[in-house]
């Protein structure tokens, strides 16, 4: 079945995307061409900036992608929506491209763009022949609601298949509360999903749940066992060679999950087959948990 996010969502999604300060990440050596511009900003070194926080909160995590992020990034900038149209128009146009080489978030192809505005050329750089927009802050906020929304949709399917298969009519009303849908909100990831599952704690689906944590909770009530047959109430997790967990999904029966990958709002929950399930996280070993 196709699955795809509400209008609420979509709504929810735009309003939160794209913070309301701009973060800007540059190279040591880009710090002699902006001495004057950058008074009235934060300069962050980047091991503070990681460190603090103020800026490790998820959502601004998934928006800038920090995941992604050069490693050759030495400093943050931390400025005010108004900072950057008061750059001179050639260091704007460095400060940008240097956005791109620092492969930061919130960049897209002029592709991406249902409309064209009469602004969207401001916050453009182009990079082999490909004109990419960069979002900041005041940006955003004069793009149309159509504009963002669609937006919104068109990058929200990079992230994961709108394709699931159909909720099961016997799956436990609570779990089918969230199966096939869309998060409001980033931060629940797979360890969360499952231990709502487990758990039927409602609340739990919404938290960010970290691996010991995971581990401490599943330990209480599940235990390893020596099988590939699969029955209902199950917890699948693939862990790397190390033994760090990698992804989790909980087994609702018949080969099917209650699954969730990623963090982010535009991960769904919802209903996987193993047998799309596990080709993706095949590089890892396979655990089968089973209720005490």
């Amino acid at each position: 079945m196709n699955i795809q996010p509400s209008e609420t969502q979509l709504k929810k999604w735009a309003e939160q995307y794209v913070p309301d300060k701009d973060l800007f990440f540059i190279q040591e050596e880009d710090l002699a061409l902006f001495e004057e511009e950058i008074r009235p900003v934060l300069l962050i070194p980047k091991d503070e900036f990681f460190n603090h926080a103020s800026y490790r909160q998820i959502q601004l995590a998934n928006s800038f992608e920090y995941w992604n992020l050069s490693k050759e990034a030495n400093f943050v900038i931390v400025a005010s929506e108004n900072w950057i149209k008061e750059l001179p128009p050639s260091k704007k146009e460095r400060l940008l491209q240097t956005q791109l080489k620092m492969n930061r978030g919130l960049i897209f192809p002029l592709s991406y763009f249902s409309e064209v505005p009469l602004f969207l050329n401001e916050n453009a750089v182009n990079e082999k022949e490909v004109e990419w927009i960069v979002l900041t802050a005041d940006f955003w906020k004069r793009l149309s609601v159509p504009i963002k929304e669609n937006l919104m949709k068109k990058y929200a399917q990079q992230w994961d298949e709108w394709t699931s298969e159909e909720t099961p009519e016997d799956l436990p009303l609570i779990i089918k509360k969230y199966a096939n849908t869309f998060p409001t909100e980033g931060g629940s990831n797979c360890l969360a999903a499952t231990l709502f599952a487990v758990s039927g704690q409602e609340w739990i689906i919404h938290e960010w749940v970290h691996p010991q944590t995971f581990k401490e909770k599943l330990r209480r009530t599940h235990q390893l066992v020596e099988t590939a047959d699969l029955i209902e109430g199950d917890v699948a997790v693939w862990e790397s060679a190390d033994g760090q967990i990698q992804h989790a999904s909980y087994h609702i029966g018949n080969q099917l999950f209650f699954n969730k990958n990623g963090q982010t709002f535009f991960n769904p929950w919802k209903i996987i087959h193993f047998r799309e399930l596990q080709p993706e996280w095949s590089q890892y070993a396979i655990n089968i948990y089973r209720k005490k």
